[in-house]
């Protein structure tokens, strides 16, 4: 089948998250819009995002929850539109949600049900979605053409929403900035986001979870980190790994509830308890066996001089490692870096030198932190350029 010159108003790239908000956004607008991807099914992403439940956004959505080289590039696209107005969607179709820590709101039961969601308001906004189909390029003499492999669609505007590289198994690719960098715009390096390390000579405790505040430069969270087979995961090493860089050390304080005082209170109040009884009131037992220096042998934490008790705490509150990578973007929750934000108008999220051509969700320079930001800017970023598409 091959398109007419005016069989569409725009085509969306890309039926995940941002892709498909775009679509709706536009065909609302009485846009006639083409919706396209190359896999068997709309949304996969969303669909294993939060163990199934989707956490499809942070009530503390800010700017300050995001990495780009321009740090105030989503401000006008978050304010236009909020987690609030997606709740509004979400309820409007009787969908159950729940608040977890942090502000952060997933599904009652599936996540099923947002991609559910998506696809029955593209319907209703007359967005034609076709999946299956292989994109083999782009072109421009005049209208947009996209060639796959059933035709050539041609429209005035084009929305680029392919993601990026994070997960390839689910079909990620690097269309979007190849793409980009067809038409002239910059692309950030990317790099795997929201992604587990591997540490060279890790304790051998696969499995052991506790919370901890981590570091690295001036950024810091509290959450809760698992070791690891190769390493080290779990929520607190997933958000500093968007800002670690290879080389950098991380560093961990494993008691960060408490200190070099709540040691020498248990050798007042315990004397003849070992320094292991007492780290376990802190730490797994697996993770204080093997943290705990063998100079402080098996002894009475009594008979450790307090010298050594504080340098023993001190270690702990401030473990030093250097991984020697990440898992890369097999595992990566998502792809830091992405076309250039100089090159987009932060309003519309249309491409300044290309008019016409519009950037939006995982496939920019905006890269959110653990917790349903990720998705929030694939909202607000979809509904943006629906808006001007």
């Amino acid at each position: 089948m091959t398109a007419r010159h005016s069989d569409y108003d725009t085509v969306v790239i890309g039926a995940g998250a941002a892709g498909m908000m775009c679509a709706l956004t536009a065909g609302r607008r009485g846009r006639r819009v083409l919706l396209l991807d190359h896999a068997d099914e709309p949304g996969r992403k969303i669909l294993i995002s939060g163990g199934g439940r989707c956490n499809f956004t942070n009530l503390r959505t800010a700017p300050e929850n995001f990495l780009s080289e321009n740090p105030h590039f989503t401000k006008s696209a978050l304010a236009r539109y909020t987690p609030q107005d997606f709740l509004v969607l979400i309820e409007s179709h009787g969908i159950a949600w729940h608040e977890k820590t942090l502000g952060q709101l997933f599904c009652d039961v599936s996540a099923r049900a947002v991609v559910n969601m998506l696809v029955e308001e593209c319907n209703a906004a007359g967005v034609h979605i076709r999946l299956r189909e292989r994109i083999t390029g782009v072109t421009r003499p005049d209208d947009f053409g996209v060639a796959t492999s059933s035709g050539v669609w041609r429209a005035k505007t084009l929305i680029l929403a392919t993601g990026g590289l994070s997960i390839p198994k689910l079909g990620a690719t690097g269309f979007a900035y190849a793409c980009a960098e067809q038409f002239g715009l910059p692309v950030v390096a990317p790099r795997p986001a929201l992604v587990p390390f591997t540490v060279p000579d890790i304790p051998p405790i696969s499995g052991v979870s506790l919370p901890v505040r981590v570091r690295c430069g001036r950024q810091m969270f509290d959450e809760a980190m698992l070791f690891t087979h190769r390493g080290l995961s779990g929520p607190a090493i997933l958000q500093i790994s968007s800002y670690w860089h290879g080389g950098e050390a991380i560093s961990i304080d494993l008691l960060p509830q408490a200190g070099a005082e709540f040691l020498r209170a248990r050798k007042r109040a315990r004397p003849r308890a070992g320094v292991r009884s007492a780290l376990g009131e802190l730490l797994p037992a697996r993770l204080a066996d093997a943290l705990l220096p063998a100079a402080l042998g098996g002894g009475p934490i009594g008979d450790i001089a307090d010298d050594a008790l504080d340098r023993l705490a001190a270690a702990l509150k401030d473990w030093r490692i250097v991984p020697s990578g990440t898992e890369g973007f097999a595992k990566a929750e998502v792809t830091a870096g992405g076309v250039d934000t100089s090159a987009l108008s932060s309003r519309s999220m249309e491409a300044r030198s290309v008019p016409g051509l519009f950037v939006i969700g995982e496939a920019v320079d905006v890269t959110g932190w653990l917790g349903g930001y990720n998705f929030q800017w694939a909202w607000a970023s979809g509904a943006c350029a629906g808006e001007a598409c």
